[in-house]
């Protein structure tokens, strides 16, 4: 990791109406950290991740990447400048293949045109990329099944390879494991640990056995601020944090 975070959040602040939903936010994620945010529902993480991914403009503060201020910087901007949200922004064409959505992702990093996919998948080197990822997340044998034939958890499978092959710089993964099952959780967590350290990765999740495995440093966002941010045994040891979120045990 460097010494310079790859994203600097200064005094970050949105409202609505009379609610406030992200409060004075302050926040700094190192290139190749897995660094997650926690807090209970209505603390206002999406609405963070929303005003990082450019799907909404904060009222205050600042936003910057690799030293370049994006505060108000469009989301398709930001996608360009190498800022990828999964799941919820990230949206699978259902008709299509395993393969050929992902090879969307590939041959629009590469700037091609890409309003016909069979052409896509006939460019040696576009399908080649697209099937390592298709394979790095287990899904080889579904390579050729259209995308609604897959399970839910194996559609978050396919959201992680298109956000691996645009190659992003930084990835927002906005609570990947809702609505997965024990194993397909416990497999999405294993592969995330082996990504550790190759992508820089700034996780939301509810899981907290998944937050703890993967997390490098966890910040905690409780109604609109963060009350604080440390590694995962700082994080459990925190009184604040237990008394607001993790609970006393």
């Amino acid at each position: 990791m460097t010494t310079l975070p790859l994203l600097q959040v200064a005094a970050l602040r949105k409202s609505f109406g009379g609610v406030v939903a992200t409060d004075d936010v302050f926040l700094n994620v190192m290139k190749g950290e897995l660094h997650a945010i926690i807090g209970p529902n209505g603390a206002g993480k999406t609405t963070l991740i929303s005003q990082l991914s450019g799907a909404l403009m904060p009222d205050e503060g600042a936003i910057t990447l690799g030293g370049m201020d994006i505060t108000n910087a469009p989301a398709y901007r930001r996608a360009r400048m190498g800022i990828t949200r999964s799941f919820q922004i990230t949206s699978l064409v259902m008709e299509m293949s395993v393969l050929d959505n992902v090879a969307l992702a590939v041959q629009a990093r590469k700037g091609s045109s890409f309003r016909f996919v069979k052409p896509a998948r006939k460019i040696a080197d576009i399908r080649d990329e697209a099937m390592t990822y298709v394979r790095k997340l287990g899904l080889r044998k579904r390579a050729d099944e259209p995308a609604s034939a897959l399970s839910h958890g194996e559609h978050r499978q396919m959201e992680i390879a298109i956000a691996l092959a645009s190659e992003a710089e930084l990835m927002l993964l906005d609570e990947p494991m809702a609505g997965l099952g024990p194993e397909e959780s416990r497999l999405l967590t294993d592969f995330l640990l082996e990504l550790k350290g190759s992508r820089t990765i700034l996780l939301i999740e509810h899981d907290m056995d998944a937050v703890f495995a993967l997390a490098d440093r966890i910040s905690v966002l409780v109604y609109g601020r963060i009350i604080a941010t440390g590694t995962p045994d700082e994080i459990r040891k925190n009184r604040d944090v237990r008394h607001a979120y993790l609970g006393e045990e």
